[in-house]
């Protein structure tokens, strides 16, 4: 009898007692069993071992990012070592069949130095952006964006120039005097082909972060995190961990809220009975 067959036979509703005894009798021998060679087998799940879309979806947190998440990530594969930037050399390890080697141990400082910053942008209520101009990019920031809350936005085409410094053309007058169109932080997955809104927020004295890869000059964003800039998984993680300092932020943000809006019903309760006691002293 092929398999299904008898799934088909299996699938028939249970018409006696005797069916539905046999029924347990064969799942509590097939639970035995499962419980018995369990300890022999592998305890690898799902959720405990690498997958690839986990830097998308379960990013870790800035403290927990490891070396080898960078390294399996592919991120310490730079350009070819006739196109490394004579600026980026400090972040180089060395060179490997003409490649250029990133050193992974300034990679990881420099990206937890830029999840304090974007942690403390967001617990002070700023707003910020992600961009991220390529195909596969897009996913990325707007899954970023979400993560981080209301006050995070994404830039998954192209960088209109002129966004910034020609706020009143792009957003018009009413809206650039009620509304806040300057960020207070920009974080660029790929700067160069966005190298008009690094411009854009130089003039506007917006903070930058950005992945430099070895053939890009560091001094273009304020902090650079070295890393492959053409790696899908790279940028994931990157902008996995980044939003997870955001949201961290967010949160702190909203505690902040809470106590002040706590401090203020206090004030105004104790000010409400000494009225009270001043209009009625006995």
């Amino acid at each position: 009898m092929s398999a299904t067959a008898q799934t088909a036979v299996e699938a028939k509703p249970f018409e006696t007692i005797e069916d539905w005894t046999n029924f347990q009798l064969k799942r509590a021998d097939y639970q035995a069993l499962v419980d018995h060679f369990t300890q022999y087998g592998s305890t690898q799940t799902r959720e405990n071992t690498f997958q690839p879309h986990h830097s998308l979806h379960k990013p870790p947190r800035p403290s927990e990012l490891t070396l080898s998440a960078l390294l399996a990530s592919g991120a310490h594969f730079g350009h070819s070592e006739s196109l490394m930037n004579p600026n980026f050399m400090p972040y180089a390890y060395g060179t490997r069949a003409g490649i250029t080697i990133i050193d992974l141990d300034h990679t990881l400082p420099l990206l937890r130095r830029a999840a304090n910053v974007v942690r403390g942008v967001a617990a002070k209520g700023g707003t910020i952006v992600f961009i991220g101009t390529r195909t596969d990019l897009r996913a990325v920031v707007r899954k970023a964006a979400e993560r981080v809350g209301q006050r995070a936005y994404h830039v998954g085409e192209k960088w209109l120039p002129g966004t910034l410094t020609n706020k009143l053309v792009m957003f018009g007058p009413e809206v650039s005097k009620k509304e806040q169109v300057i960020p207070d932080l920009v974080i660029l997955l790929n700067p160069i082909p966005n190298i008009h809104a690094i411009r854009e927020c130089a003039i506007e004295h917006v903070p930058t972060i950005g992945i430099v890869d070895s053939n890009v000059d560091p001094r273009i964003v304020m902090y650079p995190i070295p890393a492959n800039d053409e790696s899908t998984r790279t940028a994931e993680l990157v902008a996995g961990v980044l939003s997870i300092a955001g949201r961290e932020g967010v949160a702190l943000y909203e505690e902040e809220l809470a106590r002040k809006a706590a401090r203020a019903k206090e004030v105004q309760r104790r000010a409400q009975r000494a009225r009270e006691h001043i209009e009625d002293p006995m």
